[in-house]
């Protein structure tokens, strides 16, 4: 089946707001094989269904329009990657619905049914009361009215979670002849009402619920929410005989599908609780957050947890006045006997500061992002009624890091299809191998480097690259050691290199190297060059160091590597960017000597031009380690020549130690732009040429010519000779 990866938007067309429909560009249309109205399905971080519809003329072909209902029924945020499909629909026999105590049982099957008419929805999706009142045959002006008449404006900002559908196990469309009710008990079909039946596509959406037994790598966290909860709502006469209030505020922070809910939940398995989900109630209108605020409140007094999930979206740091009210409403709820209140965040720096009064959230509890030991330990939880063969799960943990536990969930759903897909071809039963795993890792990409640039690594380790003895070595034990062998430094009692400098004149393959190195290494690299980190508005260039280097934190083992780190760094004091420059290298040394450690992140600087970089970050614990890349001498070249030469025919009559011994003067990029002007040259000849000849490679050689300046060469040796005596 067809399906396309597109850039997920919130659509801001009043007409469609909360209506449960998707606008796709008519190329997307036409590829998917859609027409206007067609149920479509959409994959997130969850799955769901909707209907779609045209976007308009200066919508892009590779973005999807999704009102916020839809964007967070699909677990998603603005700028994400969503996937598209189509896909088939039950007419749904019967549906239940849940809501609040306004709308609970005060509108009639009949009209409800009209305002749902036409919707796609799944088990566990929310859903508006705002008609659809598009496409052919969903004209609800009568229903608009009764509404309108029963609620005044309150009903327009109502949303319903649908609790059971009838067929349970796919997306349905609400139908004129559907039975819709209130409640969460089995649903009662309407006279005469059939089901289509077509195979289904989507699976029925619901929460799942682990038990604490099942949770890998949080032993630490779940003991301490646990004791906290005991003592809070089960012995508050404890604290009370200390003079210590009897209640509970938690802030839970971490990556983000670390497992943050999925802890919370499993530790309040039991306990009456209420569950928000941030993005939901945040998207809503202020009344409407208001309003499910109150009745989370007040359906927990007299005892019970509110757990609010992505809270940093229901009180972003924006410091709106419906944030006040609803503090307001939490700080009330916290002062009633046995009541606790948890909150999980994957951005804590964006949740509007007052929710960590002590009179809120005294407490915060961090899930850390997973080790490889970890990883394993998840992977074998995930897999454990998988039929494998033998599996060699230590290395796939190794070649995931910065994965968490969704992350790896991801993995295995993708290696469960690509197994699936070979049983199907080869008419076998199904079984999960190693190489699905490893196919796998290509394609899912994990959250904490979603939507950042990585550098492209390869497969090219530092075995492959030729020559360069001293560099290798060096780079090997200021990054590689520090991660192979810890226990090393640790017995000798000293910190591992936090960076290292490679300077060279350009052309010299310094990004080649720390391409190999990343490989060798098993790391993610975040690249950032030149003076991309440069903004003129105040804060926002300190804001982007701070986040490139959470991100390698969070992506850990990674390097950040800086390139032309010479035009990001300068010396202070001497540019005329109105401080910008001096600002970014103070955010540079706060974060290479702040309080919180770079366990497992080594920060790689590239030059041209060591001596215009600020001399404060070239300083023991900074970038401490400087590493000179010669240009290449003969032997050096031979071996460039060898590995460019692997996919080019060369005539039998060229030899590359001769012409390698010819190319004085010719950077490493100089003698692999021979060997492409060369292959050039021979198609010149003749289109159909199946070799390079010599005479291929004299035409080249009067083409390309070499790009090393003898005086910045003796410059660099020079500054090289200085630091080192």
């Amino acid at each position: 089946m067809a399906e396309l990866a597109l850039t997920a938007r919130l659509n801001t067309s009043a007409a469609d707001t909360r209506r449960g429909v998707v606008r796709l560009h008519p190329e997307a249309l036409t590829a998917l094989g859609l027409r206007e109205w067609d149920p479509i399905a959409i994959t997130g971080a969850r799955r769901t269904a909707a209907v779609v519809g045209l976007a308009g003329s200066g919508t892009p072909s590779g973005t999807a329009l999704l009102d916020d209902v839809t964007l967070s029924n699909a677990g998603l945020k603005e700028d994400a990657t969503v996937v598209v499909a189509p896909v088939t629909v039950y007419g749904a026999r019967s549906v239940r619905v849940t809501g609040s105590a306004l709308a609970t049982g005060s509108i009639p099957s009949a009209t409800l049914r009209q305002a749902l008419l036409g919707k796609v929805v799944g088990v566990g999706d929310a859903v508006s009361l705002l008609p659809r009142d598009l496409g052919p045959g969903t004209s609800t002006a009568a229903t608009t009215q009764a509404l309108s008449r029963t609620f005044g404006v309150a009903w327009t900002t109502e949303l319903l979670t649908v609790a059971v559908t009838d067929p349970a196990s796919v997306p349905v469309s609400v139908q004129p002849n559907t039975s819709v009710e209130w409640g969460t008990g089995p649903v009662r079909p309407a006279p005469g009402a059939t089901a289509n039946p077509v195979a289904p596509s989507l699976p029925p959406v619901r929460r799942p619920t682990l038990s604490v037994d099942e949770l890998v790598g949080v032993g630490t966290q779940v003991a301490r929410l646990t004791e906290w909860l005991t003592l809070a709502l089960d012995e508050p006469e404890l604290l009370r005989t200390l003079n210590a209030p009897a209640r509970l505020g938690v802030l839970v922070t971490g990556p983000a599908g670390a497992g943050k809910a999925t802890l919370a939940r499993a530790v309040l398995g039991g306990r009456h609780v209420v569950e928000l989900d941030g993005p939901t109630v945040g998207a809503a209108e202020a009344g409407a957050r208001l309003r499910a605020v109150s009745e989370a409140v007040a359906t927990i007094a007299g005892g019970g947890v509110l757990l609010v999930t992505d809270v940093d979206a229901l009180l972003p740091d924006d410091a709106e006045p419906v944030a006040t009210l609803i503090l307001e409403q939490l700080r009330a709820a916290m002062t009633g006997p046995g009541v606790a209140f948890i909150a999980t965040t994957a951005h804590p720096q964006q949740v509007d500061a007052r929710l960590r009064d002590p009179d809120l959230c005294d407490r915060e509890l961090t899930v850390s992002l997973p080790d490889a030991g970890i990883r394993r330990s998840l992977l074998e939880a995930l897999l454990r009624r998988v039929p494998t063969a033998k599996l060699v799960l230590d290395e796939i943990a190794s070649r995931t890091p910065g994965f968490v536990a969704a992350d790896l969930a991801a993995l295995c759903r993708e290696a469960a299809l690509h197994a699936a897909a070979r049983a199907s071809k080869s008419k076998t039963d199904p079984i999960l191998r190693q190489e699905d795993l490893v196919a796998a890792l290509d394609v899912i990409r994990p959250l904490s480097r979603s939507g950042t640039e990585e550098l492209a690594i390869g497969s090219v380790t530092l075995d492959d690259v030729g020559d360069m003895v001293a560099t290798k070595q060096a780079l090997t034990e200021a990054v590689l050691w520090p991660l192979r062998h810890p226990d090393s430094f640790a017995r000798l009692g000293v910190d591992p290199p936090r960076g290292v400098l490679l300077y060279g004149p350009p052309g010299c393959g310094k990004t080649f190297l720390v391409r190999a190195l990343a490989s060798t290494g098993q790391l993610s690299v975040h690249a950032v060059k030149g003076a991309e980190l440069m903004d003129k508005w105040v804060g926002a260039s300190e804001k982007a160091v701070r986040e490139l280097f959470q991100r390698a934190r969070d992506s850990a083992p990674s390097l950040i590597f800086l390139d032309e780190v010479d035009a990001l760094a300068p010396r202070r004091g001497q540019s005329g960017d109105s401080g910008v420059g001096d600002r970014v290298v103070a955010a540079l040394l706060t974060e290479l000597d702040g309080v919180e450690p770079l366990r497992e992140v080594v920060v790689l600087g590239a030059t041209n031009r060591p001596e215009l970089i600020d001399p404060a970050l070239l300083r023991p614990g900074r970038l401490e380690r400087l590493v000179f890349v010669e240009p290449p001498d003969a032997d050096a070249r031979h071996e460039i020549l060898r590995t460019a030469a692997r996919s080019v025919p060369l005539a039998d009559d060229i030899d590359l130690a001769a012409l390698a011994a010819d190319l004085d003067g010719y950077s490493a990029a100089d003698c692999a732009a021979v060997l492409r002007e060369s292959a050039l040259a021979a198609m010149r000849r003749s289109v159909d040429a199946a070799t390079v000849t010599a005479a291929d490679v004299a035409s080249a050689r009067g083409a390309v010519r070499p790009s090393l300046d003898p005086a910045q060469v003796a410059a660099l040796r020079a500054y090289s000779d200085n630091r080192s005596g």
